[in-house]
């Protein structure tokens, strides 16, 4: 087994380590905007320290993926809510012609795409470690730290753990993914010293994982714990208060420790390059949601306008807020998701048991032995218009049965959010949409949103079904 797996990562890092004219090409570009930047800076007559940052600067890119960070160190004069807008403007400058996208993290910052390469200009302060204004003044000394103490063979172990998580779909910090970012891989590696031992690791992976490279904490573990609750834990080893794998959502990280056990019984080159995902037919899709047994309810709302970690954030939100609303009316949520194409279409899924419940439920009232909870309960039941039948005594308890408030999934939905979902929980930027463009479906009738989407028939279809490809031979 030990053979095949150095094979296939072998023949696999050949083809994502990038070629000598690929370098060429991203450090000619690098050096250009390096000087662009820094000279859009002086003239607005700010003194910069301008570098390539992250993968490109700490030769850990994918030749597939060069994605190009250049950060501005601004100084720490400048007021912090003012550092989005200073940057953007010089950003802007020294963009020129190029197509440019505003985006946000924690602040401003811009993207461009220029000579078939995607460019994030991203400002940050020139802080002095652990005098952080704002979460990117890490980055020039993370990139420090790694470019250190990586080796070149360790740079290609780098690679081949980024693009295993890229094939599982567990890669990336943003708020949409939730994944493991670059400079968690890099300390990945950095600990176990090469891909095949961190995928070995995590597959014998038991409640939780805490890596202190720099041993921050030795000796300190139950205060570790405390500050840290997460299930996987690696100290930043800049910034011994924070936690880089605080982004990864736990559903990402046990896909991880699903998908590396996998891997280890039957290594594939398909973990790394996924095969295009099956898309059922509308007429397969009409039949599998029919004899499902299930209820699969929809709601779709129109045009978000905001950039995607914001978007993301409000859709998450708004998405556990509704299935609380169901769980709470007491309809079973077997599944629930969010997809988006961030721009005219989301749509919320909900597999519920059943849409309709029976119009009668019984509720559980006090032990006897409280016989103050006892006589108010009494007091609120005895004559109340919705009870069936009740109170009576069962097991040393009071019971009452009684009609629903609601019986429909999809009228609960429409009802509660017909005011843009206010007294639903539902996020902010989502209830003004909610309040000009809503459709609450369910099953069949979400054809006509199916077949004219690729992307989201896609989502649906692997909603569905549920079963991950990289478990198809298992």
């Amino acid at each position: 087994m030990e053979n095949e797996i150095n094979s296939l990562t072998k023949r696999v890092l050949e083809k994502i380590t990038p070629k000598k004219e690929e370098y060429s090409k991203i450090n000619a570009l690098s050096r250009e905007l390096e000087q662009k930047i820094t000279l859009a800076c002086q003239q607005e007559g700010i003194d910069a320290i301008v570098r390539v940052e992250g993968s490109i600067a700490k030769d850990t890119w994918l030749s597939e993926n060069p994605d190009i960070d250049i950060f501005m160190r601004l100084p720490t004069s400048i007021p912090r809510k003012n550092l989005g807008d200073v940057g953007l403007k010089i950003a802007k400058k020294a963009a020129g012609q190029a197509e440019q996208i505003e985006r946000f993290a924690e602040h401003p910052y811009l993207e461009i795409f220029l000579s078939g390469y995607r460019v994030d200009i991203v400002p940050c302060y020139d802080a002095k470690p652990g005098e952080w204004q704002s979460a990117t003044d890490r980055t020039p000394y993370h990139t420090d730290y790694i470019k250190k103490r990586l080796s070149k063979e360790m740079r290609g172990e780098v690679r081949l753990l980024k693009k295993f998580m890229q094939g599982i779909d567990v890669y990336g910090a943003e708020i949409k993914v939730g994944g493991f970012s670059g400079y968690l891989c890099e300390l990945l590696i950095m600990k176990y010293g090469s891909f095949a031992q961190t995928i070995r690791a995590f597959a014998q992976y038991n409640r939780r994982v805490v890596i202190d490279i720099e041993g921050f904490y030795a000796g300190r573990e139950n205060e570790l714990s405390l500050l840290f609750p997460e299930p996987l834990v690696i100290v930043d080893p800049v910034d011994k208060g924070r936690n880089v794998a605080s982004a990864v959502q736990p559903q990402k990280l046990y896909t991880f420790i699903g998908a590396t056990r996998a891997f280890l019984k039957n290594p594939s080159e398909a973990f790394f390059y996924p095969p295009k995902p099956e898309v059922l037919s509308a007429e397969a899709l009409k039949s599998q949601l029919g004899h499902r047994g299930s209820s699969t309810v929809f709601v779709v709302i129109g045009e978000l306008n905001a950039v995607p970690d914001v978007l993301w954030g409000q859709l998450y939100r708004s998405k556990r807020s509704l299935r609380t609303l169901l769980e709470l009316s007491d309809y079973k949520v077997l599944k629930d998701a969010v997809w988006s194409n961030e721009k005219s279409l989301s749509v919320f899924m909900f597999e519920l048991e059943q849409q309709v419940l029976p119009d009668i439920k019984k509720h559980l009232g006090p032990p006897l032995e409280r016989e103050a909870e006892c006589e108010k309960y009494l007091a609120k039941y005895a004559q109340n218009e919705r009870v069936i039948s009740g109170p009576y005594v069962e097991d040393g308890r009071w019971m009452v049965e009684l009609s629903r408030k609601t019986t429909d999934a999809v009228e609960l939905l429409k009802e509660r959010l017909a005011d843009g979902g206010k007294n639903a929980g539902v996020a902010d930027l989502i209830a003004k949409v909610i309040q000009k463009n809503l459709k609450v479906i369910v099953n069949s009738e979400v054809l006509e949103v199916y077949s004219g989407n690729g992307d989201f028939a896609e989502f649906l279809t692997d909603f569905l079904f549920g079963k991950p490809f990289w478990l198809k031979n298992q």
